[in-house]
């Protein structure tokens, strides 16, 4: 168990170093969020009005709705952050040198998508703390109620980004495909628009945002921030995040899959 621990903290430490020593991705990840919090939601908040729909009990105003998603956004753009070293790491011999120790795969790529998840979880609490004083407060356990579904959807975003970094030859052309994945995940969900209203324009985009996984990882933010659960994005989110990270494994392993055994990637 010793060991164990000691590989995990290791793997931690290093993410957690990497993350100190560039501030700047710290405010990146708030700088994104806080412009749609403080600019788009004052524009959009006379022309989208809300109607009363769970988790909330009454009208709220449209910068409370999106903030849910807001959570969100930071965690899938830390999830591809934290890939994006993975392919940098294999670039220069490190991810080789990691995955030829004696440790399980599934516990080396495991320890570091929760090293990841738990930088991206510092965040989201920076950024609703920031929230708070835009009048964004939800009840206070939901604050406490929330870190699960932070844990588990950071835990599926991280666990797409470990994926799609092992098909990526080239850090070069992560960028590309992060663009490619980030935002159409993002806009064609509820992270900004509520899935009736989606409805009421188009049928097929509704439904595009109803398969998303980015929408059930929204969800299940936005109803833990009010100390509900939504079981079926509960769900989701659990599936998607095994589908993800056993796909990870796989293409990490240089017996079965490609990820590690081209040339260059």
């Amino acid at each position: 168990m010793t060991g164990w621990l000691t590989v995990f903290s290791g793997i931690a430490r290093r993410e957690a170093l990497r993350f100190v020593n560039q501030r700047g991705r710290f405010l990146a990840a708030l700088v994104r969020p806080l412009v749609w919090l403080f600019i788009f939601a004052a524009g959009f908040r006379a022309v989208l009005g809300l109607s009363i729909t769970p988790p909330y009990q009454t009208y709220v105003l449209y910068e409370v709705y999106v903030t849910p998603g807001l959570c969100a956004m930071i965690q899938l753009f830390n999830g591809m952050q934290s890939s994006l070293s993975m392919v940098y790491d294999r670039e220069t011999g490190a991810m080789r040198t990691l995955l030829v120790s004696p440790w399980p795969r599934w516990f080396l790529l495991a320890s570091k998508l929760v090293a990841g998840v738990l930088v991206s979880i510092l965040q989201v609490y920076a950024f609703l703390a920031i929230a708070w004083f835009w009048d964004v407060r939800p009840p206070a356990w939901g604050y406490v109620t929330v870190l699960p579904a932070l844990v588990l959807s950071g835990l599926m975003l991280g666990a797409l980004g470990l994926f799609l970094s092992s098909a990526i030859r080239q850090l070069e052309n992560f960028a590309g495909v992060m663009n490619f994945v980030i935002f159409p995940m993002f806009f064609a969900s509820s992270a900004l628009y509520p899935l009736w209203r989606m409805a009421e324009s188009s049928t097929l985009l509704h439904d595009i945002c109803a398969m998303n996984p980015f929408t059930h990882a929204v969800e299940l933010i936005r109803f833990a921030l009010y100390q509900q659960v939504n079981w079926l994005s509960l769900g989701v989110v659990l599936g998607c995040l095994a589908v993800f990270f056993a796909g990870a494994v796989f293409m990490y392993d240089p017996a079965r899959g490609l990820g590690v055994r081209r040339k260059g990637g």
